[in-house]
């Protein structure tokens, strides 16, 4: 968790810091009012807390209507929970659109008014602004990117479905199809079970287990992102998260399978494709401008 103090009409943070989830038996709810606490000093005025949060929420009501990776959330009012133990105003949102806004606001997507944002890490989230308005949809549970099926007999995503985006180009769908390889005899630089991380470099390297399973991830992202062109029309696609940062590993079989998968050209022109500028902090400045009440919508 990482949580940043910004001043009332600025927007570089002034502290900002980050701690582990869970230590010790501490629940997660715990440690982030501890978290508050400390980057908050008490002779200061907070005017609000803004809060990013994975998984479904209802932004309307504040509920976290499910967190696979935060499961005492699930059901909690967490800006009534926070401000009982702060006395600070607190609003949420789910942290891929937020971070869409952040990008949008503050970092690669600034100048553009319909933009799709992905964060391809632990899992696949995503963001879209259209015409400068976040998309939420009836209940906020709009833009769920990354559980778009590619294959509904495909492999067994995260949530339970089979053939999401998510089972297939995530850090751990990447690391997992590698592990399954190597146990079917293949020939490798690699050994036992490595991490995203130690995978991109051996494809760096040469490997050529490791090159195909980032040639593998970025054709199926590419055939979702050329999906996504054709139901929004952004002018620019951001990529975020971890496993973003292997740039044209992942990058260039997506933009060789978009130009393929496109209805038309017309699609292509003038569309950036490039790495969120706000890195891991694009949730940070979404909740920001969620905190100070200029969400756009």
């Amino acid at each position: 968790m990482r949580a940043a103090v910004f001043a009332q009409n600025g927007h570089e943070p002034l502290r900002q810091t980050r701690i582990p989830t869970y230590v010790n038996g501490e629940t997660s709810i715990d440690r982030l009012i501890q978290l508050i606490h400390e980057i908050t000093p008490s002779d200061e005025m907070i005017d609000a807390i803004g809060i990013a949060v994975p998984g479904p929420i209802d932004p309307f009501r504040g509920v976290i209507l499910a967190a696979p990776n935060l499961p005492e959330w699930g059901g909690i009012l967490i800006p009534e929970r926070i401000k009982a133990a702060t006395g600070i105003r607190a609003v949420v949102g789910n942290d891929a659109n937020l971070a869409a806004v952040g990008e949008w606001q503050y970092g690669a997507g600034q100048g553009h008014h319909n933009l799709v944002y992905l964060t391809i890490s632990t899992g696949i989230g995503g963001g879209v602004i259209c015409d400068d308005r976040l998309l939420l949809g009836h209940q906020g549970l709009g833009a769920e990117l990354g559980h778009v099926t590619i294959d509904p007999n495909g492999p067994v995503c995260s949530c339970g479905q089979r053939g999401h985006l998510e089972a297939y180009a995530s850090g751990p769908a990447i690391a997992a199809w590698v592990h399954d390889q190597l146990a079917n005899g293949r020939i490798s630089s690699l050994e036992g079970k490595p991490d995203t991380k130690v995978i991109s470099q051996a494809a760096r390297n040469g490997d050529p287990l490791a090159k195909e399973v980032f040639e593998r991830a970025g054709d199926i992202l590419g055939l979702a992102v050329a999906n996504y062109l054709m139901i929004f029309n952004p002018s620019i696609v951001i990529f975020g998260g971890g496993v973003s940062e292997t740039g044209d590993l992942l990058l260039d079989p997506v933009r060789r399978r978009v130009r393929k998968a496109v209805l038309s050209d017309h699609y292509l022109e003038g569309l950036t494709l490039t790495r969120a500028a706000l890195g891991d902090d694009a949730g940070l400045y979404g909740a920001l401008t969620l905190a100070r009440g200029t969400l756009p919508a």
